[in-house]
């Protein structure tokens, strides 16, 4: 029974898609200082833990980890709206790693209108 469970569930953790290895859970991996970042999106995510997007702008591609589905509901953001293409400026908080383009979002601004992620955390 043991060996069945293990064998199940290495296949099911080689079916998943492949999560980059900077892929952190909570804020600790991050920065404390607001940073912001625009451009426009490139790839989407969307799913638990959290969704991520590949934000392409000019210093280059950035991975950001979006909320959860329930998350970005209770923000007002649809699937529509974080799409491939769409422009939108992104607040939150970067890696701690210098040179790492990864970033955590805590609120979108899309065609002006703003959508907090966290209205529970100070600004």
């Amino acid at each position: 029974m043991t060996r069945r469970l293990l064998i199940a569930a290495s296949l099911i953790a080689a079916a998943l898609p492949a999560m980059p290895s900077a892929a952190h859970h909570g804020w600790a991996w991050a920065t404390n200082e607001e940073f912001q970042l625009s451009g426009v999106v490139k790839r989407v995510r969307h799913g638990n833990p959290h969704g991520e997007m590949l934000l392409g702008t000019p210093q280059g591609d950035w991975t950001v980890e979006t909320g959860q589905p329930w998350r970005n509901e209770q923000a007002g953001l649809t699937h529509d709206m974080m799409k491939a293409g769409i422009k939108l400026t992104i607040h939150g908080h970067r890696s701690a790693r210098k040179n790492e383009r990864l970033m955590k979002a805590e609120r979108f601004v899309i065609a002006g209108k703003s959508y907090n992620l966290y209205p529970e955390r100070p600004s």
